[in-house]
């Protein structure tokens, strides 16, 4: 990586390994591994160097929001079904120490009424839900505008 891209992490929680096969009415047909390569075409056009990572393991998912605290990396978090209750995802994600931005392809305050409370909204530098796979890509030129200020 050259000394001038950004390295952004893009992490994901449970279940978003299978999309493409896993509600394809509610997610779409776009395969976890689409959003990758839309990811690193995208990164390598804003002079990034993307990271994708999914995991269905909290403890996983804690861990990577310390090691973007402690190298001061932008993330670009989906916690899916994380959002709604996970106080540990909550405070890992409150000690960032760059932009974060969470993400979500459908709009949860839409759907039923349990996915309506985000914990991770609070301590998010913002939110961007409802645009299907174009949210991890909205939220990387969010990354890129907030790092040119």
């Amino acid at each position: 990586m050259s000394e001038n891209r950004t390295k952004v992490l893009v992490l994901n929680g449970p279940n978003l390994g299978r999309l493409g096969t896993r509600e394809p009415e509610v997610y779409g047909s776009m395969t976890f591994d689409d959003i990758v390569a839309a990811c690193a075409v995208l990164g390598e056009e804003l002079k990034m160097a993307v990271d994708v990572r999914q995991t269905d393991s909290e403890a996983e998912l804690v861990g990577w929001l310390h090691e973007a605290a402690d190298e001061r990396l932008p993330v670009v978090l989906n916690p899916a079904a994380f959002t709604h209750y996970s106080y540990a995802l909550r405070d890992a994600a409150s000690q960032r120490t760059a932009p974060l931005i969470e993400v979500h392809l459908t709009n949860p305050a839409t759907r039923e009424a349990f996915r309506h409370e985000s914990v991770i909204a609070g301590v998010a530098t913002g939110t961007i839900a409802g645009f299907g796979a174009d949210s991890y890509l909205l939220a990387l030129r969010a990354i890129q505008g907030l790092e040119d200020v």
